[in-house]
């Protein structure tokens, strides 16, 4: 697609931004690099952000054709991606996830960067199917996930590669609910109540508090990119006897 492939809207107080790249929303420098530019001016134009995909996909990770491409380029993008991640987490706005189907991988780790998570009924899967692929779970995926999902649940979350049906993730906490409706208009409901039920101020200072220990992860396993990457390696190595 020519176009950006994140558009933002403003519905009265609320930033709508939505990924659609016309394919799966695998996550690349452009669709990085679009989100980082919405979110800035969302920062500065709205009261409260919502996050949307395409009909059909949130996003189904991180783009598998740079994952199999050599050097910089990959080890790149776990750093955009990284950096993506944690200014959803801290992001100073109300963020609500309208998961309008799959999402995969890193797609599942946007869902938990978001304060509440609206999924459309369907026919689509959510999770980290990470480890049946031959990759390890960074730490800062752990935390988030530590977070934000159900403790009966996160251990086959993040240690068996377990896919969940939407009505299943709620259960499990990538979702907060589902609906039969149109997922994204209420999920810019959502954040419309956020907006007008949240002191600004108070909300981004305690954003700062609840985040210090994902930014803390950050700063103290850096070396786990270099361990993704070399897990990369050895898979397509595998693939390729």
């Amino acid at each position: 697609m020519d176009q950006t492939p994140v558009s933002m809207s403003m519905r009265g107080p609320v930033a709508l931004l939505t990924i659609d790249d016309g394919k799966v929303n695998a996550l690349n420098d452009n669709i990085i690099e679009s989100l980082l530019s919405a979110l800035g001016a969302a920062e500065k134009q709205a009261d409260a952000v919502v996050l949307a995909g395409r009909p059909g996909v949130f996003s189904a990770g991180l783009d598998v054709a740079i994952l199999q491409q050599e050097g910089e380029v990959m080890s790149d993008l776990f750093h955009q991606t990284t950096d993506l991640v944690l200014r959803l987490a801290e992001f100073p706005r109300p963020v609500v996830a309208a998961c309008t189907g799959h999402a995969l991988a890193v797609g599942a780790l946007l869902l938990l960067c978001c304060d509440v998570r609206v999924g459309a009924a369907g026919d689509y899967r959510i999770g980290f199917p990470e480890l049946s692929l031959g990759l390890p779970l960074p730490e800062l995926t752990i935390e988030l996930a530590r977070a934000r999902l159900s403790p009966r649940y996160l251990t086959l979350a993040c240690n068996t590669a377990q896919i969940y049906t939407p009505d299943q993730a709620v259960h499990v906490g990538f979702l907060d609910s589902t609906t039969t409706e149109d997922a994204v208009e209420q999920a810019c409901g959502v954040a419309a109540g956020l907006a007008q039920r949240l002191d600004s101020s108070a909300f981004a200072a305690q954003r700062t508090t609840s985040c210090r220990r994902l930014s803390d992860t950050i700063m103290r396993t850096a070396g786990d990119l270099l361990r993704v990457k070399r897990a990369v390696e050895r898979a397509k190595a595998r693939d390729s006897d």
